[in-house]
């Protein structure tokens, strides 16, 4: 089992930054990739960026490419999202997941997920 909690959300104006956080416990944090995904209200999740176990290879959404970064602290078993040149279209729930065993942009390879941290951005 892994118990995820993202932090970080709130309110911010366009062109504004964010971090977001997910903290895990439970099973070794190292042993999975981590995603960020987010559902806007009336959407579907969707992919937003996901992090190999050892943080070296990094995968982004075309909508979020050169803005966000995914990064992970193995020994703080945490992944971020840094968020940057926000926009009003990536407001939306953002959730954090982990795949024990793969490394994959679709929603149904995640095996945990947080509750989800609300990011809404102002135009």
């Amino acid at each position: 089992q892994v118990q995820l909690v993202e932090s970080g959300g709130g309110l911010v104006q366009a062109g504004g930054s964010l971090r977001l956080s997910c903290a895990a416990s439970g099973r070794s944090f190292s042993d999975c990739a981590m995603g960020w995904f987010r559902q806007a209200p009336g959407k579907e999740r969707e992919f937003v960026a996901v992090i190999g176990r050892s943080g070296f290879s990094t995968q982004y959404a075309d909508s979020v490419k050169g803005r966000f970064t995914i990064s992970r602290d193995n020994g703080k078993n945490t992944v971020y999202l840094q968020m940057n040149s926000l926009k009003s279209e990536d407001t939306a729930v953002y959730y954090c997941a982990a795949d024990v065993t793969g490394w994959s942009r679709s929603t149904s390879a995640y095996d945990y997920w947080g509750q989800g941290t609300q990011v809404t951005v102002s135009s």
